[in-house]
């Protein structure tokens, strides 16, 4: 699952709010306060928060176009600018400084959480700062380009139902040449400094380029809307708009995504290095300490976080095993990952048998939701395949989450790429994660929580999102599948992937692993495609630490859910457990077992 607009804000914290937990306790050592003056303190911070979500929404339009709010879809400013990069912290201090001088003094509960949260996030904004992520702009995971696209397409958040919203896209996609020249402009920057990306994550941009230009505008993905324009608008308009999309297309938009291209191919390639660590770079340590610490929401340090990937690694292959003598299968383990590779039985045999199956999957799950979940959400659901521009860099599968008015559903995408390597036995598991009850039940649920402030609701922690669609995989026998033995090992294989970002991740980064120690690690370890491995072994050069989050977040969840067990015994109620942890957002992982542990203590009292 990715957060994409968010991908483009430089540093403002959105991608990391907050949330809390139930309103009815109160932390040890907050100053005590009448109700009335609490009720007031906590009613001028809700202000503020709803003032600050505001500034946020100027600052960053694509996020209101995301999430449904269309008051500023013409708009599109040069967030990877210097200009852009100070207005943005300086909002970000005066947000800090406007909370702390309200204090915490008399606040419980959600609130006193609330800011603690809110204050450490700004902090940690501030803090990510000195690390010029800035100087590496573009890379296979993401770039202006390929935002523009999925906006401009016509199939993602930016609305073309109206004649106003083809003019707003007019209007904000003119935009995209200066954004463009600022990125080319920041990459030079960082060929000075010595702040490159790896040549062979640059070496898939520009076929990813090429594959968008298009030599006239009706060949072009941003013809799209043009397309499928409503039948009844104006002929007049009809006409106009035809004529400024294709002025757009072939004037603006084309030039420039050839100029980057060409910058890129020519002049970037020459300069990016060998290596693929983080810590490769100046004060490259410290800058993915500071990531692995961001990720994960705990204060583990990367060298920790790798001894825990060896361990579980070790754990899961022993349940692998396990499926090996149910199957009378004869041979190694690295036999039997061989044999689920390679094995015909598990191919499908076209694209749309692939989605019929996914399809039939969704019936199947949604049926049996009810015996392990109270509280689901109102939010619409579809299945997709990744569009083909994307496709062979994009994982296996994705969920982007749906607008706030409901307009736009959440979605799944499924990759249709390389088709013999997407196996049957990989469906079940990729969708309990990305899409139900993983992805789309945590995140539509947190945006449509009532009476809480908007960064909590479009925010996110990526331990608890993710930890969330990691749990959610080892739901799948009470769901109504992994009857298939070889399913059931799909699940542990998804289990076993994210052990192995644990140590792959932290050994690129830390440890100066090389991009073939990763890919021979996994081949080692799991049973991954060539494509695939690929595929992830370059997204985590390109995002280090993000996959740590994955099963931090899930280890998290696992350990909360037995301690519920253990101490609730005969009142463990499933659907209760599943709707405590869900009903808050996400939050950080040590909110999370604090709030875990006052419902186990409500139970019991």
């Amino acid at each position: 699952m990715k957060l994409r607009p968010l991908a483009l804000s430089v540093s403002l914290s959105l991608a990391v709010v907050l949330a809390a937990c139930s309103p009815s306790a109160q932390p040890a050592g907050s100053d005590a306060a009448s109700p009335a003056s609490q009720a007031d303190k906590a009613a001028r911070l809700n202000q503020l928060y709803a003032d600050y979500w505001e500034g946020v929404l100027k600052l960053n339009p694509l996020q209101a176009t995301y999430q449904g709010d269309n008051r500023y879809n013409d708009q599109l400013p040069d967030m990877g600018a210097a200009e852009y990069r100070r207005q943005v912290h300086d909002f970000t201090v005066q947000w800090l400084d406007k909370v702390q001088k309200l204090g915490d003094a008399g606040l419980a509960g959600q609130d006193l959480l609330s800011y603690r949260i809110f204050v450490e996030e700004q902090k940690q904004s501030l803090e990510g700062e000195k690390f010029p992520g800035w100087m590496m702009p573009v890379n296979q995971m993401g770039s202006i380009v390929s935002y523009s696209v999925m906006f401009g397409s016509g199939q993602g958040a930016q609305p073309f139902k109206t004649v106003k919203d083809y003019d707003d896209w007019l209007k904000r996609a003119a935009r995209i040449p200066v954004l463009l020249d600022t990125e080319i402009a920041n990459m030079r920057e960082g060929m000075k400094a010595g702040v490159v990306q790896p040549r062979v994550l640059m070496e898939k941009v520009v076929p990813q380029f090429d594959a968008i230009l298009a030599a006239k505008a009706e060949d072009s993905q941003f013809w799209g809307p043009v397309k499928s324009m409503p039948a009844d608008f104006p002929a007049a308009d009809k006409e106009r708009l035809t004529a400024a999309f294709r002025t757009l297309i072939d004037e603006q938009l084309m030039p420039a995504i050839r100029k980057e291209r060409d910058f890129i191919a020519n002049e970037y390639l020459p300069a990016t290095r060998d290596s693929v660590g983080l810590d490769a770079l100046p004060d490259g340590k410290a800058w993915y300490a500071f990531n692995a610490r961001q990720s994960t929401t705990t204060t583990q340090t990367p060298e920790q976080i790798h001894e825990i990937g060896l361990k579980e690694v070790e754990r899961i292959q022993g349940e692998m095993r396990k499926v090996m003598e149910q199957v009378g299968f004869k041979g190694s383990l690295q036999d039997f990952f061989r044999f689920m590779q390679h094995d015909k039985q598990f191919e499908f045999k076209s694209e749309e048998a692939l989605l019929a199956h996914y399809r039939g999957l969704e019936k199947t799950i949604e049926a049996n939701v009810p015996k392990l979940f109270s509280l689901t959400p109102k939010a619409g659901f579809e299945i997709r395949p990744v569009e083909a521009f994307r496709a062979q860099s994009a994982a296996g599968g994705e969920y982007t989450s749906p607008s706030e008015d409901g307009s736009r559903p959440g979605i799944f995408y499924v990759n249709t790429y390389d088709l013999p390597t997407r196996k049957t036995w990989d469906a079940e598991d990729l969708f309990l994660h990305e899409a139900i009850p993983g992805h789309h039940f945590q995140i539509a649920l947190q945006q449509e929580l009532q009476g809480v402030p908007a960064f909590r609701r479009f925010g996110g922690q990526t331990a608890f999102i993710e930890g969330w669609g990691l749990y959610a995989e080892s739901l799948g026998k009470d769901l109504g599948v992994y009857t298939d033995p070889y399913n059931y090992f799909g699940r542990l294989q998804g289990e076993l992937w994210r052990a192995v970002r644990l140590v792959v991740d932290t050994g690129l980064h830390s440890k100066g692993w090389t991009r073939q120690q990763v890919l021979d690690y996994m081949f080692a370890n799991s049973s991954v495609s060539e494509p695939d491995a690929i595929a992830e072994a370059e997204r985590y050069m390109a995002w280090p630490g993000q996959a740590l989050a994955y099963k931090t977040g899930e280890l998290k969840i696992q350990e909360l859910r037995r301690r519920a067990e253990q101490k609730l015994g005969d009142k463990f109620d499933i659907r209760q457990f599943h709707a405590e942890v869900l009903k808050d957002g996400s939050v950080p992982l040590d909110v999370l077992d604090e709030k875990v542990d006052r419902w186990i203590s409500g139970k019991t009292s």
